[in-house]
Formats: structure tokens, sequence, C-alpha cells
């Protein structure tokens, strides 16, 4: 058994005061090894983590994360409600942000053009996670440091 890819996930068992259930970064060759970064703030809807991490006990608390998207731009493939209760309505080909809350609760921003520029607003709607298969992650280019400095590549 390995550790599973470097990236987002949530938690499905507690270690060292992190409970099962939280948003984390899990950086899978770490100096001294393999851990868990909780997230320190957000900006622009995506997550900031800590630069000490917690090292995960051995390759099956990794494999026991639950792995999750990345934060970023999608396009939605198919016109969804956010939830039962139809809340938020999201249009096929829109443009959408996926971000998450500390317990790893999908949210979606929708940007907006405005003479600016685009904008991001601060408050988005969660969605549930069978709504995600219903996106497309985009590539946009990025200049920007890694979310854990030093040591992503």
């Amino acid at each position: 058994m390995a550790h599973p890819d470097c990236g987002l996930y949530q938690t499905t068992r507690e270690l060292e005061g992190i409970p099962a259930g939280r948003f984390v970064y899990f950086h899978n060759h770490g100096n001294p090894g393999a851990g868990i970064y909780l997230p320190k703030n957000w900006v622009q809807n995506r997550a900031e983590f800590h630069e000490n991490g917690v090292p995960v006990p051995d390759e099956a608390f990794s494999a026991s994360l639950k792995p999750l998207l990345p934060e970023g731009l999608y396009r939605v493939t198919q016109g969804f409600f956010c939830c039962e209760k139809k809340c938020q309505r999201y249009e096929p080909e829109g443009l959408v942000q996926l971000g998450y809350n500390g317990q790893a609760d999908a949210i979606l921003f929708q940007p907006e053009l405005t003479p600016a520029g685009m904008t991001f607003p601060e408050r988005g709607t969660a969605v549930t996670d069978d709504r995600l298969k219903l996106l497309i992650r985009l590539n946009v280019l990025e200049r920007k440091a890694p979310p854990i400095a030093g040591l992503l590549h």
C-alpha cells in the first residue's frame, strides 16, 4: 500500500486532535514524512494551508482520507439546483468556482464579469457531493505560490 497523491482531502478518522470530517491538504512526501495540513485562511475562496502539518501514522491512515476535487474554476455541464430545496440554480455552460469550508463541504461561487474585470463573491452556496459530477474543471493559468510554500512541485 502506498500513500495517495498530494491534494485536497477530508479526514475520515481523528488524528492528534484533528477530528474526522475536516478539510485538509495531504502531502505525501513532506519533511519528516507524509502528513496532513489544516487551512489557516481563505483568499479569493481558496484555502491557504499551514506550513506545519501533522504526520500520518501510516499508509492505512492516509488511505482513509476522502479525496476532493481541486479548488478552482469549473464549467457546468448540465443545469442543476444546489440541493433538494432548489435554493440556487446553475445553468448549463455556466462558470463556477469550487471551494470548500473547514468541514470539506463543497461551495460554489458564481464569478461575475464587471467593467473592471472578473470578480469573485465572498459568499457561495453549499452543494451536495452528487452535484459535483456535473462540473468539468477548466485549465486556467496560475501565477501564485503553492498552498504550502516550498512543499509542492
